[in-house]
């Protein structure tokens, strides 16, 4: 077997530069991936474990399945590989400290809930994928340098399955197994839950539920004692957050979270209302005294006689016993444990339980789900499709093929549609969206509703329609605009039938003007304007020209007469006439025109002014 070592290069790729982390079962290196110029974690197993086939095998099945966990809460595994007896998986660099670490350092509870909320949502995607973590601890929590929690560990942990080895040692860390991996029994999801629930204790109160002098020592008290209350080590936790811890640390399975999503979605009430019960408390054990409970110590005033006696029976117990698992151990080891399950996603329901049942494989209660999947179709399967761990018992030597279980979609389902009339539209989307509906944007008119503010809906709000589905929300772009036609040079009625035929009103001025009478000759708003429906356009018709009006000068004085007639606005041209009447002369005696006559102004008008006749005197006769 090659050594792993500083500078060494793993499968040809990776460089190896130094080492940043060592475990139970495995060494990290920190390597540089040659191929993609990119630095990774590089974990390769310990010899000891190279050596056993079975437990390479689970741990290639395992790590080529994590590879598939690709979520902002999972450090992601990129390539996997055996090359001269190195095991090893390439996974995702993330460079900062360990949940561990910040632990160490102190947190707040509101800062230890952020951050075991993103393993729950780690341990969610897994979970609904077919993984099952079994040794989540906060040593396996990496926070990256955006705050962000990433669980490492999926396909190495899940290969490295917590149960009692051939000598009697639990694998993986005892402060943070279930009581039924403590056991040895079957390990589900919900036992990821309790482990998460031990790391959110330790957050909490800087220490975790049971010590022990021991791993065999924490595993019973894991089994058999009840927890202090986080709030009797650290008074800032909240009455809602210590039932949610306790509830987590149950012994049964089926007392605990069912799902990281009910786990989650408790965290999230605790914070919202911290004196809740959190779901219930009264059902917790009594509190354990704040102390904890001392190491039980075989007493010494007990006589000595009856004590050798115990324990020489114990040795011989002790002695067959280690014969008998010896025996059953080698037995174990040895018999193949492992079937391989068919493919049934995307089947019917009907048709997948035939097939599996005529396999030989026992098809559980389903577990049904609302999802765009037609309904009866198989989505998700557990195990996943292709080698699977069969159930034994008695040491393996009685194994069954393992139950399938089943998850089913029940079609999309339906629910009301969320009322957003009078909502914006980017809240109506986002509350749309947010039920689970996709939305389509039509623009109407409207001058009874703002612009941009959603009318109605259709379906209509309070309605029930299918998950999914499309929502139409109309949205108002204000009033209906109406383009004001050209009206300038339209006669009068025919310019107010116009601004009428588009739905305005008219209103109607007049001015003098060199326009015809009755045309229009200005309007506002101008042609080509956009206004509201009902407006008002005004136009101005011309009137004509302003006329002059001849005054009547008829016996007036010359120089009154000229400045009348001038005052109204025309030009006066006087002519003279002889009179022999005598009230005459100097006066007007005619017009032209005659009075009251309407002219343009700046017209010539005649006056006839009477001047006294000339005196004709006789010739006088010559003389003779």
């Amino acid at each position: 077997m090659a050594e792993v070592t500083e500078g060494s290069v793993v499968d040809g790729r990776y460089k190896v530069e130094r080492r940043i982390g060592s475990g139970g079962m495995a060494d990290v290196w920190l390597a540089e991936d040659t191929h993609l110029q990119r630095h990774v974690a590089l974990k390769v197993l310990h010899k000891h474990f190279s050596q056993d086939r079975e437990f390479v095998a689970r741990f290639q099945r395992e790590a080529e399945a994590a590879a598939g966990l690709q979520h902002p809460n999972v450090v992601a595994v990129y390539d996997r590989g055996d090359v001269d007896g190195v095991n090893y998986i390439a996974m995702q660099y993330v460079e900062g400290p360990t949940l561990k670490q910040l632990i160490d350092g102190g947190l707040t509870p509101e800062r230890a809930v952020s951050l075991i909320r993103q393993v729950l949502e780690a341990a969610r995607f897994a979970h609904r994928n077919g993984i099952v973590h079994r040794d989540l601890k906060p040593q396996n929590v990496i926070i990256g340098p955006e705050g962000a929690a990433m669980v490492t560990d999926f396909g190495i942990a899940r290969a490295g399955v917590s149960e009692i080895t051939q000598t009697g040692s639990v694998m993986g860390t005892p402060h943070y197994l279930s009581p039924e991996q403590a056991q040895g029994e079957d390990v589900t999801s919900v036992s990821d839950l309790y482990s998460i629930g031990v790391i959110l204790y330790e957050a909490l109160t800087g220490r975790v539920p049971f010590e022990g002098e021991s791993a065999v020592a924490v595993a019973m008290k894991q089994v058999s004692q009840t927890p202090q209350r986080p709030s009797s080590i650290n008074a800032q936790v909240s009455p809602a957050l210590d039932a949610v811890v306790m509830r987590a640390l149950e012994k049964e399975p089926g007392q605990r979270f069912q799902s990281a999503d009910a786990f989650i979605a408790a965290l999230d009430a605790a914070i919202r209302e911290p004196g809740g019960n959190g779901g219930g408390t009264d059902s917790f054990a009594a509190l354990p005294p704040v102390v904890a409970a001392p190491v039980e110590a075989e007493s010494q005033d007990e006589e000595e006689w009856e004590e050798r006696h115990k324990r020489r029976r114990r040795r011989i117990l002790a002695a067959i016993a280690a014969v008998i698992v010896g025996v059953l151990i080698g037995l174990a080891v040895t018999s193949e444990s492992s079937t391989n399950v068919p493919n049934v996603t995307g089947e019917s329901r009907s048709a997948a339980t035939t097939r599996l049942e005529l396999n030989g494989f026992p098809v559980g209660e389903p577990n049904e789900v609302q999802s765009q999947a037609p309904r009866n179709t198989v989505l998700e399967q557990d195990p996943l499709p292709g080698e699977a761990e069969e159930d034994c018992s008695f040491f393996s030597l009685f194994c069954s093929k393992p139950t399938i279980k089943l998850t089913i979609s029940t079609g999309p389902g339906s629910s009301a549609v969320p009322r957003v009339s009078s909502f914006t539209e980017q809240k109506a989307t986002q509350t749309l969206e947010a039920a689970g509906f996709q939305v389509d944007v039509q623009r109407v008119n409207s001058s009874a509703v703002e612009e941009g503010v959603v009318i109605n809906s259709e379906p209509a709000g309070g309605r029930s329609a299918t998950n999914g589905s499309t929502v139409t929300i109309n949205v108002s772009k204000g009033p209906k605009l109406i383009k004001v036609p050209v009206l300038v040079g339209a006669q009068r009625d025919v310019a107010a039938e116009r601004i009428r035929g588009r739905g305005l009103e008219p209103s109607v001025s007049e001015e003098e003007s060199s326009a015809p009478q009755g045309q229009v000759i200005s309007q506002s708003p101008d042609a080509g304007s956009r206004v509201e429906s009902g407006s008002t356009v005004s136009i101005v018709v011309s009137k004509g020209e302003k006329q002059a009006k001849m005054p009547n000068v008829i016996g007036k004085e010359r120089r009154e007469a000229v400045e009348l007639v001038r005052a109204a606005g025309l030009v006066p041209v006087v002519e003279e006439e002889e009179t022999e009447v005598t009230g005459q002369i100097g006066r007007v005696v005619d017009q032209f025109p005659p009075p009251r006559q309407q002219l343009a102004p700046g017209s010539e008008v005649t006056l006839v002014v009477g001047r006294k006749s000339a005196v004709v005197e006789p010739e006088a006769e010559e003389e003779e």
